[in-house]
C-alpha cells in the first residue's frame, strides 16, 4: 500500500510542477507514470502471480487509471479533466470496444467443423486464409472467426506456440493492411479525408513481402518441429466433412462493413451531439447503435450449440474491455504530449520525423510509428503522427489530400508503422489479447510480455528492416 502512495504522490506533485500552456506543453513526463505502471503491470504480474492476475486485472486496470485521474482533477478543475475523460471514451474507447465486440460475437457464431490436421501444409494455409480476409472483416473478426479452427486442428500437436505466434503476426495485425476496414489506425486516417482504397494501392507491396515472407518462415519452422513429434490418426476424424454452421452470421459481418462504410460516407445536414465540448456526429452514433444491433441479433438468433462447440466465452472480451479501458484513460497525458509537438517533454521525438531542411525522414515515421503503437494504442498513435506530418499542408489544401499527393511516402510509412508493429507486443491491437486470452482457455500456455516480444523482436524486426530500406 505504501507504495501505492508515492506513485500517487509522485504524480500529484509532478502535475502541480508543470507550467502553462496548453494541456500537451504544460504536462510533465511524470504524468505518463500510471500509463507506464499499466503496461509493466499487463507484462509483469501474469509472470510473477497469474492466479492473482486472473481474478485483479480488472482492479489493477482501474487503480491505475484512478491514479491518473485524480491528480489530474486536482491540478486542471473537474471541468477539464471531465472533457478529457469524456472525449477519449466517447469519440475512442466505446467505439473500438463496440466494434470489438460486434466482430468476437458474431465471428464466435460460426463454426468451421469437420476434420482438419495439423500439419504444416495446413496451418500455412489457414494463417494465408486469414491474411487475405483480415483487410476485409477486420483483423479481430478474422482472428475470431479463425483462432477455433486452428487451435482445434493442432490440438495433438506438441508444439503450438509458435502457430499462435505467428496467427497474431499475420492475422491480428499485418493482414489487415489494405483497406480502412482492417485495422483501426486506418480507419481513423478514413475518416479524417484518406480515400478507401488508397491503403490498397499504397500498401499492398509491403503487405505481400512482409506476409510471405513470414508464411515461408512459419512453414520452414512447423515443418521442423511436426518431423520431431509423433503423429497418431484417429481415424474416425476424417469421417466428418469439412462444412460451416453459423452462416447466417455471415450477413451480419457484411452488416458490420456496411456500418463502418456509412459513417464514413455518410454526411447528413444533421446538427451533432454535443455533450460537454464532445461533438458526437450522427453517422458514428447510427454506427454505434447498427453495432450494437447486429451484436444482439447474433446472439439472439445463433444456436447456442454452435458457441458451445466454439468454446465461446465472454472473457476475452471483458479482458479486453476491462484493461484498454484502462490503457485508454491513462493514455491521455501520453498523446496530449506527442502532440505538443517540439513544445511538449518529448519533443526530442518529433525533432527525429524532420531533417534540418524541413522535411519528412520516412523511415523514422516508420520506426517510431510503429515502435509507439507497440506499447500505445495504435489508433491514437497513428493519428498524433498523421497530424505532424499533415502540419505542413499549404493552407489552402486539406491534410489529407496534402499527405495523399504530397507526400505520399510519409503517409505510407506513418500507415505500416501503426498496423506492422502492432504485432510487437500482446497491447499493440486489441486482437492480439483476445487471441492471446483464447489461446490460454484452450490450455495452451503463451508466453509472457517479455517472452512474446522476444519472438517479435527476432522474427519481425528483421522484416521490418527489409520493408523499412526497400520501399519506404
Amino acid at each position: 500500500m505504501k507504495t501505492k502512495y508515492i506513485i500517487f504522490i509522485c504524480i500529484l506533485f509532478s502535475s502541480i510542477l508543470a507550467s502553462a500552456g496548453s494541456l500537451g506543453e504544460e504536462l510533465p513526463l511524470f504524468s505518463i507514470v500510471p500509463f507506464i505502471g499499466i503496461l509493466l503491470s499487463i507484462a509483469v504480474v501474469p509472470l510473477l502471480a497469474p492466479i492473482f492476475w486472473h481474478r485483479n486485472f480488472g482492479k489493477i486496470s482501474a487503480f491505475w487509471a484512478i491514479s491518473f485521474l485524480l491528480p489530474f482533477i486536482i491540478w486542471t478543475g473537474f471541468d477539464e479533466a471531465l472533457h478529457q475523460f469524456l472525449h477519449v471514451i466517447l469519440l475512442e474507447y466505446i467505439p473500438f470496444i463496440l466494434l470489438l465486440l460486434a466482430l468476437f460475437t458474431i465471428s464466435g457464431g460460426i463454426r468451421l467443423k469437420g476434420y482438419l490436421a495439423g500439419t504444416p501444409k495446413v496451418n500455412t494455409l489457414i494463417l494465408l486464409i486469414g491474411t487475405a480476409l483480415a483487410s476485409w472483416m477486420g483483423t479481430t473478426g478474422a482472428a475470431m472467426l479463425l483462432i477455433r479452427p486452428i487451435l482445434r486442428a493442432n490440438k495433438t500437436r506438441k508444439n503450438k506456440i509458435h502457430t499462435i505466434i505467428f496467427f497474431i503476426f499475420l492475422v491480428a495485425n499485418i493482414g489487415g493492411s489494405l483497406t480502412p476496414l482492417g485495422d483501426p489506425p486506418l480507419f481513423l486516417g478514413f475518416l479524417h479525408g484518406i480515400n478507401f482504397f488508397w491503403t490498397t494501392k499504397a500498401l499492398f507491396v509491403p503487405m505481400l513481402v512482409s506476409s510471405v515472407i513470414l508464411l515461408i518462415a512459419y512453414f520452414l519452422l512447423d515443418t521442423y518441429y511436426y518431423k520431431r513429434e509423433n503423429h497418431s490418426v484417429n481415424e474416425d476424424q476424417y469421417k466428418e466433412p469439412l462444412s460451416i454452421d453459423g452462416k447466417g452470421n455471415f450477413i451480419l459481418l457484411a452488416g458490420v462493413i456496411l456500418a463502418v462504410l456509412m459513417s464514413g460516407f455518410w454526411k447528413p445536414d444533421i446538427s451533432d451531439i454535443s455533450i460537454h465540448g464532445i461533438h458526437l456526429t450522427i453517422p458514428n452514433i447510427m454506427r454505434d447503435i447498427s453495432l450494437v444491433l447486429l451484436t444482439l441479433i447474433s446472439w439472439r438468433f445463433t444456436d447456442l450449440n454452435i458457441r458451445n462447440q466454439n468454446g465461446f466465452t465472454w472473457f476475452p472480451i471483458l479482458e479486453v474491455a476491462k484493461l484498454f479501458a484502462g490503457i485508454f484513460i491513462t493514455i491521455i497525458p501520453a498523446i496530449a504530449i506527442l502532440r505538443a509537438g517540439q513544445k511538449g517533454v518529448m519533443g526530442a521525438i518529433i525533432n527525429l520525423v524532420t531533417d534540418t531542411a524541413g522535411n519528412p525522414v520516412n523511415t523514422m515515421y516508420f520506426w517510431l510509428t510503429g515502435l509507439l503503437s507497440g506499447f500505445l494504442d495504435n489508433a491514437p498513435t497513428y493519428l498524433v503522427f498523421f497530424n505532424i506530418a499533415g502540419s505542413s499542408a499549404p493552407e489552402n489544401m486539406e491534410i489529407a489530400d496534402y499527405l495523399m499527393y504530397g507526400i505520399p511516402d510519409t503517409l505510407m510509412a506513418i500507415s505500416l508503422g501503426a498496423v506492422f508493429m502492432g504485432a510487437m507486443t500482446y497491447i499493440g491491437n486489441a486482437p492480439n489479447f483476445m487471441v492471446k486470452s483464447i489461446a490460454e482457455e484452450n490450455d495452451i500456455t503463451m508466453p509472457s510480455f517479455f517472452g512474446y516480444m522476444l519472438w517479435s523482436i527476432l522474427i519481425l524486426i528483421p522484416v521490418f528492416i527489409i520493408v523499412s530500406f526497400t520501399m519506404i
